[in-house]
């Protein structure tokens, strides 16, 4: 049965999707479009390189792999989850894929593929026992990241993995990596994204993830079976975590060392939550979360760029994310009086 079939009146948690599903441009959006805007005419006044090709090319690549990681955990929190393992599924693939490089020099595509089959498995563990096990995901996932980061690591045998050759260049920064100026990397999270919110809004499997988010016993007496989609939402972000292990990878240098991924998973919640999607479930876009990932390297790229010490970049993010999830909460309040 449809949950847009048969709403559940006088219920807004997790049945009337036509009362939570974004429209086409959330306000939220529009204000980061100004602040990003804004921060981009700003750091061209200050440091006249930066709407260099020079400076921005990078820029998009390092936003790739935190928009497309961010993609598969906008659908977790609106599902109501959380995963915090992000960092060492990255850990995983990479580390398996640049060591299965370094051995074998397999072709891109194998190489990918490999990549994103290990982060598929990682997420499906995730997915499966918190459906499953109906544990809270902040506990599970915070579990499995010490444990993928303790793969990771025994994988790394205490040395980097050096002379990884240019195999996965296609993402990288250089001049293989780059059609008319534009990264790879960039063009493929721009496609993901597009994808991403057709599917949210105009799939059914989409938009009953905003019914599971909202309220998931509403949504199972409607219907909806709520552990495979739990499970698949989980499973995606691990998929798009090999994938930006290989874009890890490819904008490195020949060698790799044991801090790949390190903090990478609060750079996409921060881009998820920057983004307008709800950390209390329900609610979310993907176009606000690439948004968010621009934000947060135009934040990070400009405190370097303008000379200031690196830890500022953390403070901004900050005050950023407290601001974002300030205003979700006082609209959450608003809706709920209403």
């Amino acid at each position: 049965m449809s949950v847009i079939e048969s709403p559940a009146r006088g219920d807004r948690s997790g049945v009337d999707l036509r009362r939570i599903l974004p429209p086409m441009v959330t306000g939220q959006e529009i204000v980061l479009l100004v602040v990003i805007g804004a921060l981009w005419a700003l750091l061209a006044v200050f440091t006249p390189s930066f709407l260099t090709p020079g400076s921005i090319g990078p820029l998009l690549v390092q936003v790739s792999p935190i928009a497309l990681i961010g993609v598969g955990m906008t659908c977790v929190i609106i599902t109501a989850g959380i995963d915090v393992s992000v960092a060492g599924m990255i850990m995983v693939s990479a580390v398996i894929t640049a060591r299965t490089l370094v051995a074998a020099d397999v072709p891109l595509l194998v190489a990918v593929a490999m990549a994103m089959a290990i982060g598929l498995v990682l997420g499906a563990v995730n997915g499966a026992l918190i459906a499953y096990g109906k544990v809270h995901p902040i506990i599970i996932t915070f579990g499995t990241a010490n444990l993928f980061q303790f793969i990771g690591l025994r994988v790394f045998d205490s040395s980097t993995v050096n002379g990884i050759p240019a195999t996965l260049a296609f993402f990288g920064r250089g001049a293989a990596g780059q059609t008319f100026g534009v990264p790879h990397s960039f063009v493929i999270a721009v496609v993901v994204v597009v994808a991403a919110w057709w599917f949210l809004r105009y799939t059914r499997p989409g938009r009953n993830l905003y019914a599971i988010g909202g309220n998931a016993n509403a949504a199972r007496l409607a219907g909806i079976n709520v552990q495979p989609r739990l499970v698949s939402v989980y499973a995606a972000t691990g998929l798009f975590s090999g994938l930006a292990a290989c874009m890890v990878i490819a904008t490195g240098t020949s060698t790799l060392d044991q801090s790949v991924g390190a903090g990478k998973e609060l750079q996409v919640i921060a881009a998820v939550v920057i983004g307008g999607t709800s950390i209390m479930g329900g609610r979310g876009s993907v176009i606000g979360t690439l948004l968010g990932a621009i934000l947060v390297q135009t934040v990070i790229t400009g405190v370097t760029q303008l000379g200031w010490p690196s830890q500022l970049s953390y403070l901004f993010v900050g005050v950023f994310i407290i601001v974002a999830v300030g205003t979700d909460l006082i609209r959450e309040r608003a809706r709920r009086r209403t």
